[in-house]
């Protein structure tokens, strides 16, 4: 009888151990932020960005309460480095509902702080979301 619970026990922890290994989470690259009003999802491409070269940011910003998508908002994306370097661009509407385009050129690779600015238009308050961005050094410097 005192078998019967031990197989169980290593039964589920067998499946246990299953579930905490490897996911897909490795695919998944977006950047998820919240503000009081918005959730946003921010992606690059390339991901991570590499200095020297663009990089196109798309956010998909939405009504954190409803889930609708957020169009004819207005809004600024920003990055500096610890040394003073930054790079900017405005936020363009994109192709799909709620999403938003920018590009940066980041001029050195390392640690960036980014930082968005977004409000849903001029008569609500903007909110702001940060992060940091891991960038690449260029092609250009691999032998």
């Amino acid at each position: 009888m005192s078998r019967v619970p031990s197989l169980a026990l290593v039964a589920l922890i067998a499946v246990a151990a299953l579930s905490c290994g490897p996911s897909d989470s490795g695919k998944f690259t977006d950047y998820r932020a919240f503000t009081d009003h918005y959730q946003i999802r921010v992606s690059a491409m390339p991901m991570p960005p590499l200095a020297r070269e663009p990089a196109l940011f798309k956010l998909v910003i939405r009504d954190k309460e409803t889930q609708e998508p957020i169009q004819g908002g207005e809004g600024l994306l920003y990055a500096e480095t610890r040394q003073g370097v930054k790079a900017w661009d405005k936020l363009k509407p994109g192709q799909e509902l709620g999403t938003y385009t920018a590009k940066l050129d980041f001029i050195v690779s390392g640690e960036w702080a980014m930082g968005l600015r977004f409000r849903r238009d001029s008569t609500h308050a903007l909110e702001q979301a940060d992060w940091m961005q891991s960038v690449l050094p260029d092609t250009s410097s691999i032998p």
